[in-house]
């Protein structure tokens, strides 16, 4: 009976024992799975905000992609944008460099009809000047080349008694040679232009002013060159200036004997002077 009851005993130590080594080895166990446990949770809670963070970094690579192609579809506009602007700054250059080109060459035909008129104007001013330097006194005419013109100037004592505009005997000889020369340029106008001093008309006469006097001396010369001188009335101009156009002041007798003069102006008709910016520039 001892026997029995120390062998169940011992049985129960045994397997007292076993129980708390087992109980000992469950416990260091669970205190391994419980730390595995925290690993695993701070692993998975590491996992979840690398998770997030790699959301935003997504989401901030997918917002630059969309700001990159943004930026790139505002360039490729530009370069369009740019492209037409460099084309239309070309096509305008072309059109402006042609503009300067037929500037150009309307200057030249302008520089060259200039020429051509200038060189026309000194020829009818030498031949005057050769046709009226014999038996002319030059205090009486004057012969120049004024901008466009040829003009002649004759004192009226060469042309008028005082105060008349009847054409004096000794005016033939200076006309005809005027009308030598004149004729032979056809191609151009001539204007008669009568200038008186301020000296007011005589009472009593036909003449109301200096105006009538100017144009009635300029229209007697007219009628003598187309009359005596063949020259064309198609050709004639008669104009007066009255006393408002003086080479000096009115202030002495040999002043006002300058003023009252008669000026035959040979001038290139319009026509012509056109026809010769139309003709080819050199």
């Amino acid at each position: 009976m001892k026997k029995i009851i120390a062998f169940l005993t011992v049985s129960i130590l045994l397997a007292s024992c076993a129980s708390t080594k087992e109980l000992e080895a469950l416990k260091t166990k669970h205190a391994q799975t419980k730390e595995e446990l925290l690993a695993v949770k701070a692993n998975l809670t590491k996992c979840l905000v690398e998770k997030e963070s790699c959301q935003d970094k997504v989401a901030n690579l997918e917002t630059s992609v969309s700001d990159l192609k943004k930026d790139k579809e505002n360039t490729l506009q530009q370069v369009e944008n740019l492209t037409v602007l460099t084309k239309g700054a070309n096509d305008n250059i072309k059109e402006t460099l042609t503009q300067l080109s037929k500037k150009d060459k309307y200057i030249n035909k302008i520089r060259a009809a200039a020429s051509k008129k200038d060189s026309l104007n000194l020829v009818v001013a030498f031949h005057l000047k050769k046709e009226l330097q014999q038996g002319i006194d030059d205090e009486d005419i004057e012969v120049n080349v004024e901008k466009t013109v040829v003009f002649i100037s004759i004192s009226d004592k060469l042309l008028f008694k005082s105060g008349s505009y009847t054409v004096s005997d000794k005016a033939s000889k200076v006309l005809e040679k005027v009308a030598t020369v004149v004729n032979g340029q056809p191609e151009m106008d001539v204007m008669i232009e009568g200038h008186t001093d301020d000296t007011p008309v005589t009472a009593g006469s036909a003449l109301k002013d200096n105006w009538g006097l100017s144009v009635l001396r300029a229209t007697s010369i007219v009628r003598e060159l187309q009359n005596k001188y063949n020259v064309a009335p198609s050709r004639l101009i008669a104009a007066g200036r009255g006393s408002f156009a003086p080479l000096v002041a009115n202030d002495s007798p040999v002043n006002k004997a300058k003023n009252r003069r008669t000026k035959i102006i040979i001038l290139p008709r319009l026509n012509q002077f056109f026809e010769l910016l139309e003709q080819k520039a050199e």
